[in-house]
Parts: structure tokens; C-alpha cells; sequence
């Protein structure tokens, strides 16, 4: 089995795939100041609860944007399972050619989205992923890596305002009835929900008009499901492209030939 691993500046998602197939998934807060031995307690007890023995293990892949955290989570990986993990980032294989300015600069879970958006589409492709920021990821129809947008999440928009605000308080982030708030839950659940279906949609015909041609579009993240149900250019959504990328990647790595690098 593969386990997969992908640090985020709020969550950790965690894959156990069998093949191609993912047989479980975990998503667990992504704690700063937790050390290897507390990852290890969390990790055994979530591939124990699965079924897993550590020794079905046979590889595992890390996507990590803290940092902080890089050596934690590879000691976490070399005490669960005796085993150091394929960690993306530059030199690893990736099968995907990275035009930005300054490849080093763009975020692993941005590549890993990219890979898998594209070996599911094969064409022009957009990324948009509702994490702790909301990104837009780009691919080409020959499958570069053109670059992307990077906007305040839904997450940070929403303390923001209530961190800012003396009057207003946290509310539950749903699709209201109305455009038109007649309260102050339903104002601010319209202003954050149809606001940020408005950017995402804006945003989607702004890229694609530069590009001049149509694009496969897919959302991803926490938020995903609900902004894509308002949303008139998401086609799809897949909660767990990230982790399907890193399957890819791992498997490119492993094979050793046929593939660029990033």
C-alpha cells in the first residue's frame, strides 16, 4: 500500500491507497507544535483503526507547505514505518513542466493538484482549490504548468470580518436563501457564499479569456462541494485530487523513466 500524505496550513489529509484505488482517507488539524512521537501516536492509531499493518506499507509520498513542519513529518514517517518518504518538491519527477518565474516558489500541493487535474482531463485545465487560500492553478493543453492566482480563503475572509467587526459574530457558512439578507446570519452567510462564487466565476472566464480557449475546471478543498453548487464554470469536484497527484507522482518517481521533471 501507499500512504499519502498532504500537510496543509490547516488540515493534513492522508491517503491509503491500494493501487489506484484509495481505500481510506483521514483528515486530521495540522498542529504546529505537535512533535514526531505525537504524529506517530496520531498515525499508528489511524492506519490501525483502517486495518493496516505498518509493514503493508511500501512507500510513502509527502506534499508539505509548513515548512516547520518538513522535518517532523519525515521523522513521523521513519518511526511509524521505518521508512523516509518521497517528498515533493524540486528534482522530483512530476511529468509536468513548470513555466513559472520561479518554479521553486510555487507551492507542492499547487503541482500535485495541477498533475492530477490534467492526467484526468488531458487538456487545458483550472484548478481551484478552497484551502486556507483560495488558489486558481493552470494548465496547458500540453500540459505545462502555466501558473495561477492566489486569493484570501473562505476561512480567512470569514475571521477576518469577525475579528474586525465589534458587531458581528462567527455564523455557519451555508448557501442562504436570498441574495438579500433580511438579518445579519443570512447578510453575511450571502456576502461570503455568493461572493465567493462571484470571484470564483469572474475569475475562471478572466483565465480563460487570456488563454483564449475553454478549460476543463474542477474544485477542490473543504469548500468545494458548496461553492460548486452555485457555480457556473466548476464542471467537477473531487475533494481528493491532491491525493490522487500524489499517487501519480509517486508512481512516476518509482517508474523512473518517460517523465519530466518539475
Amino acid at each position: 500500500m501507499l500512504l499519502a500524505i498532504d500537510v496543509g496550513n490547516t488540515h493534513t489529509v492522508l491517503g491509503l491507497f491500494e493501487g489506484d484505488t484509495l481505500r481510506r482517507r483521514w483528515r486530521i488539524v495540522t498542529e504546529h507544535s505537535r512533535t514526531a512521537d505525537e504524529y506517530s501516536v496520531v498515525l499508528w492509531n489511524l492506519t490501525r483503526m483502517g486495518g493496516v499493518e505498518a509493514g503493508q506499507i511500501q512507500g510513502i509520498i509527502v506534499s508539505n507547505v509548513v515548512p516547520p513542519l518538513q522535518a517532523v513529518v519525515e521523522a513521523m514517517c521513519t518511526e511509524t514505518f521505518g521508512q523516509s518518504p518521497l517528498v515533493v518538491g524540486p528534482g522530483i519527477r512530476t511529468g509536468m513542466p513548470i513555466l513559472y518565474d520561479n518554479p521553486r516558489e510555487v507551492g507542492a500541493d499547487r503541482i500535485v493538484n495541477a498533475v492530477a487535474a490534467y492526467e484526468r482531463n488531458q487538456d487545458t485545465s483550472i484548478v481551484v482549490d478552497f484551502g486556507t487560500a483560495t488558489t486558481f492553478d493552470v494548465v496547458s493543453k500540453r500540459g505545462e504548468y502555466l501558473g495561477g492566482v492566489i486569493a484570501p480563503g473562505v476561512g480567512i475572509s470569514l475571521d477576518a470580518l469577525f475579528s474586525r467587526t465589534a458587531k458581528l459574530h462567527a455564523v455557519e457558512l451555508i448557501r442562504p436563501p436570498k441574495v438579500i439578507g433580511r438579518n445579519t446570519v443570512n447578510s453575511i452567510q450571502s456576502g461570503v457564499y455568493f461572493g465567493y462564487v462571484a470571484m470564483v466565476d469572474g475569475m475562471v472566464r478572466r483565465i480563460q479569456d487570456e488563454l483564449g480557449e475553454a478549460a476543463k475546471v474542477t474544485a477542490t478543498g473543504g469548500f468545494g462541494e458548496l461553492i460548486a453548487g452555485e457555480s457556473e464554470t466548476i464542471d467537477d469536484v473531487n475533494e481528493f485530487l491532491t491525493l490522487e497527484g500524489l499517487r501519480l507522482i509517486f508512481e512516476r518517481n518509482r517508474e523512473g523513466t518517460g517523465h519530466g521533471r518539475s
